[in-house]
Order: structure tokens, then C-alpha cells, then sequence
């Protein structure tokens, strides 16, 4: 009894002591709108952070800490995860991430086909020459050589990254169209094994993306088996987001089946005014296949036009091969003939024909140019860029191809309200911008899709404030909870004890995007703090300087 007492004594002596040394937080957001990031209502309460971590969330009273943030009034809500990001680069050359930091973004999910690793190989001097307009000299040819690289230069925002599909033929057979040989095939496989072992998420593949476009379904399986090995997931942007998006919905499924791992699907969308108003029968497919039994998922952003790139207008045979190869094809007459002749008539199997998917050569946007003479394009219609050119708009095309070396960026209008809004109700769609951590002053981004700057506070103000589409608690849930449920980051996405502290506070009533396809480089408003494992980043809006970011691993990572 005594040996007994006295263990009771050391104990309830210990719990003291603990609770002593851990009175003083260093953060202590207090009298915020509690969304936990599990879709349920918010409640009042306060939320405790540590050592970056959260250490207590609920009703605190006489709690203190280093520093207190009164956010009466507002949301407290996890930091949002982006689950499509192409801020690969662009974190490089400013680690401050501000476009999407200032949206209350937290971590973004990079490494969509052509991701930062491996490089080598025929990769090489394609990778080099497309980071130079960005003022950037690689000094990595693996992932985990690039997640040290950002490592030491800092970031204000989380990573986490897939390894590409496109990235890896183009490392062992370039950018070419035939099959690879059994030992190609076992380099390829080999490439993805290191990626795994370097923390990738999964393997993403780009389907309309040359080389990505090349692989068979059974080709990317077996990729994909060796990312299951690791307990990775497969990510694609599918083969087709239109006519063909069953056929390329089953693909994707199919993948996932043979290579044993779940599916997730990017920018989720029906393109193609001839399209609009099907969105319903691929809703349908996926919510079949989870009926079945399968992990799917996807994502989308809440805009009506895409952003990619500008040679996409062009048949897919010009996809392939090198941008200074197609610059100099485009220079042919007769090679315009023939592509004007497509573009106007179509051909078997190409489902992306971008120009006829937007209605005409108005739907197109030119983004991104890096020719200062080229620049007064940006933000314009190719129909007006060819009326400034004294050409038709497909000779505009070509010419400003071949002047930007055969490749820029462009935006396409090819969507339809309804559909955005019916694929945003689904329970298992999540938030990905599909856009890049840019500030203003980087010129080589050019006249962005606005995504880049607005799409989370977009989804709180119009879709929720507005067109009451999703309701505030699901929003939360569908850029936090969902999105780390899908990646598998399972420290990120709720406010509880013991998770990362990355938190996000806006103001429900005045959250909002002031992007616009006019004028993109602008800031959202409505969201003064954003903190990032425990330290906080945004303060009143403005952005402190401070880089708390860390790279998130897969489960592979050894």
C-alpha cells in the first residue's frame, strides 16, 4: 500500500509539474470560430499552439502564452492544402510563396507529370533551358537533391511532391513516341523506386502532356506498382475532360486496379462547350467505382477557363520532340495548312482539340510570353493578338510560338458554370489551384490564370458566401481534412492536440478574391493570419518574411 501511494503521489506530482511547465503557449488564438477542419459546425473556443504544434484546442480559460491573437469575429480554420501546385520552381526563385500564402494556403502538393526530379539523360537540356527564364541553375538530378535545395533556401509554406511519369520517360527515352524496350521499362521503374525512397507521394502522370501521352495504360501501371510498394497513390491529369473523360476515367481506375494503390484526379471538369451539361455522368462513374470498393478521389478549381500551354493548341504529333524542333516545323506553310486544316476538322482519337473545345480562336488567352516584344500579347484573345499582327489567328499562333522558342503559356475558356458547381458538391472533391507561388514582380509569369492568386478565398466567398453551393464547414473540409486524408500527411488537415500547428484565420464575412482574368496580380482579402508550424507568417495581411516550411515525405522516404 505504501509502494502503491507513492507512485499515486510521484504521479499526481508529475501532472503538476507538467502542467506548470507547460501553462505559457507560444501562441494562443482565442475567441475564434472553431472550424476544425472535420466538416463539423464551429464552436467558440481557443486553440493553444507549442512547440509547433497544437497543443490544446476548445474552452481555455485562463490560458496564456508568449503571444495571444484575438480572433473574435473570425475563423480559425487548419492552414489549407493545395492539392495541385506547380510552384516547383517558382519556390526557388522566391521562397515567400505569396500568392499563396496570402490565400491561407499552408502546403502544396507538387510534381504533376513533370516533376523536379529525376533529371537525366535525355531530361537534361529540355530541364535546363526551361528553368533559365526563371533565372534558376539546377544544382539537383534527384527529388531528394531538390528537397534539399529548398530546404536550404527556405520557404514559407510546406511541400510535398508525386514524381512525374513524364519526368522519368523523358529521363530514359526522351520526348518520343514508341515503346520502350523490357530494360527501358526497368530504368523507368528504378527512376520511380529512388523517387519513393526520396519521400514522393505517388506517381502523377499528365495524359495530355507529351512524353506523358506516349505510355500505355499497362505502361503506367506497372510505374504505378512500384509506387504502391511504398504506399504511394497514382494522380493523373486524365487523358480527356470531355467527350472521352469516361474512357479516360476508366483508364485511371483501371491503373489504379492493376497497380494496387488509389487514384486520385486532377483539375476534375467537363471541357468542351460541346460538352457542358455532362458533368452529371461522370460524377456518376466515380461515385460508382467508390461504390465498388475503389479509392478515388479529385480535385478541381473554382474557375471556368484551364491554363496551359499555348503549343496545346496544336495537333499532337507537334507535341513531340524538342520546342526549338516545333518552332522550326511551324515555320512551314504547309505544315500550317495541315494545322489549320485539323484544328478545323479535328482527327481520330485527338479528344483536346483546345481551339474547337473553346468555341473559336476568342476562347484562348495568351498568359505568358517571355520576348519583350511579345509581352503586349499578354492578357489578349488570340483573335485580337492576330488583329494586332495585321494575320489570321492561326498564323499569330505560329509566329508567336516560333518567336518564344516553341512553347508559352495561354488560358482557355472551356468550361461551364453548372458544371463547375455540381463537381464541387461532391463529397470526395477536394481544392487543388492548379496554379503557381508568384508575386507580382516576376515578370516570366507574366498575365496569369487567376487561380494563381485567388482560388481558396474564391471558393469561401462565391461558392459559399454567395451561391450557398457548399456550406462553410464542407469548404474547410474539402481544402484541409480531405486533402491530407488523400495525400496521406497525416500530421496536417484538423485542428487537434498534437497535430502540426498550421492554422489559417479569416474573416467569413469579408473573405474574398480580387483576381480576375482582367487583372490577376492581385491579393485576396479577408485573411490577416496564416501560420505555419507554429510560427506565423501573415500578421494583419502582411507577410512577415519568415520561411517555417518544411518538405512532407512519403511514406517511402528512407
Amino acid at each position: 500500500m505504501a509502494l502503491a501511494g507513492l507512485v499515486a503521489a510521484l504521479g499526481a506530482a508529475s501532472t503538476v509539474v507538467y502542467l506548470a511547465l507547460d501553462t505559457e503557449y507560444d501562441l494562443l488564438i482565442v475567441h475564434g470560430q472553431i472550424l476544425d477542419g472535420s466538416g463539423s459546425p464551429w464552436f467558440e473556443g481557443s486553440v493553444a499552439v507549442k512547440d509547433g504544434r497544437i497543443a490544446d484546442v476548445g474552452r481555455l480559460p485562463g490560458a496564456s502564452a508568449k503571444r495571444v491573437i484575438d480572433a473574435a469575429g473570425m475563423a480559425v480554420a487548419p492552414g489549407f492544402i493545395d492539392l495541385h501546385s506547380h510552384s516547383d520552381f517558382t519556390l526557388l526563385v522566391d521562397g515567400k510563396a505569396q500568392s499563396k500564402i496570402l490565400q491561407g494556403v499552408t502546403t502544396e502538393i507538387l510534381g504533376e507529370s513533370d516533376s523536379a526530379g529525376p533529371v537525366q539523360g535525355p531530361a537534361v537540356a529540355d530541364f535546363d533551358r526551361s528553368l533559365q527564364k526563371l533565372g534558376l541553375t539546377r544544382d539537383w538530378t534527384t527529388l531528394g537533391q531538390y528537397f534539399a535545395r529548398l530546404k536550404r533556401q527556405g520557404i514559407s509554406v510546406n511541400i510535398a511532391s508525386y514524381v512525374g511519369s513524364g519526368q522519368v520517360w523523358q529521363c530514359v527515352l526522351g520526348n518520343v513516341n514508341r515503346r520502350p524496350t523490357p530494360q527501358e521499362m526497368d530504368k523507368m521503374k528504378a527512376l520511380v523506386d529512388q523517387a519513393m525512397r526520396d519521400g514522393a507521394l505517388g506517381l502523377a502522370s499528365g495524359l495530355i502532356y507529351a512524353p506523358n501521352l506516349f505510355a500505355t495504360t499497362d505502361e503506367l501501371a506497372a510505374l504505378a506498382k512500384v509506387a504502391a510498394q511504398y504506399g504511394g497513390i497514382y494522380t493523373s491529369h486524365i487523358r480527356g475532360e470531355g467527350a472521352a473523360e469516361p474512357a479516360a476515367l476508366s483508364e485511371a481506375i483501371e491503373i489504379g486496379r492493376k497497380g494496387g494503390l488509389p487514384v486520385h484526379i486532377l483539375h476534375f471538369k467537363m471541357d468542351g462547350q460541346a460538352n457542358w451539361g455532362h458533368m452529371a455522368e461522370q460524377v456518376r462513374i466515380i461515385q460508382a467505382a467508390r461504390d465498388r470498393g475503389i479509392d478515388i478521389t479529385a480535385n478541381q478549381y473554382p474557375y471556368v477557363a484551364a491554363m496551359t500551354g499555348l503549343e496545346q493548341c496544336l495537333p499532337p504529333k507537334f507535341l513531340e520532340g524538342t520546342p526549338q524542333h516545333r518552332a522550326e516545323l511551324l515555320k512551314d506553310l504547309k505544315v500550317r495548312a495541315e494545322i489549320r486544316r485539323d484544328i478545323a476538322s479535328g482527327l481520330p482519337g485527338w479528344e483536346d482539340n483546345e481551339v474547337k473545345s473553346v468555341g473559336g480562336w476568342h476562347g484562348v488567352m495568351v498568359a505568358a510570353v517571355q520576348k519583350p516584344e511579345n509581352k503586349p500579347y499578354e492578357g489578349k484573345r488570340l483573335d485580337e493578338v492576330g488583329r494586332l499582327m495585321g494575320k489570321d489567328p492561326l498564323d499569330a499562333l505560329c509566329d508567336l510560338l516560333i518567336s518564344e522558342g516553341g512553347s508559352a503559356e495561354a488560358i482557355y475558356f472551356s468550361m461551364s458554370e453548372p458544371d463547375v458547381e455540381l463537381a464541387m458538391k461532391q463529397p470526395w472533391v477536394g481544392i487543388g489551384s492548379d496554379g503557381e507561388a508568384v508575386n507580382p514582380a516576376m515578370k516570366f509569369a507574366g498575365h496569369p490564370h487567376p487561380r494563381f492568386y485567388g482560388t481558396f478565398p474564391r471558393v469561401l466567398a462565391v461558392y459559399v458566401r454567395e451561391r450557398h453551393v457548399l456550406t462553410l464547414p464542407d469548404a474547410i473540409r474539402k481544402m484541409t481534412a480531405l486533402p491530407a486524408q488523400i495525400t496521406g500527411l497525416t500530421d496536417r488537415g484538423l485542428l487537434r492536440p498534437g497535430m502540426a500547428a498550421d492554422i489559417t484565420i479569416f474573416d467569413p464575412k469579408t473573405v474574398a478574391d480580387r483576381a480576375t482574368f482582367e487583372n490577376p496580380l492581385q491579393y485576396p482579402v479577408g485573411i490577416p493570419y496564416v501560420i505555419v508550424n507554429g510560427t506565423v507568417v501573415i500578421d494583419h495581411g502582411e507577410h512577415t518574411g519568415a520561411k517555417p516550411g518544411k518538405v512532407l515525405y512519403g511514406r517511402g522516404k528512407q
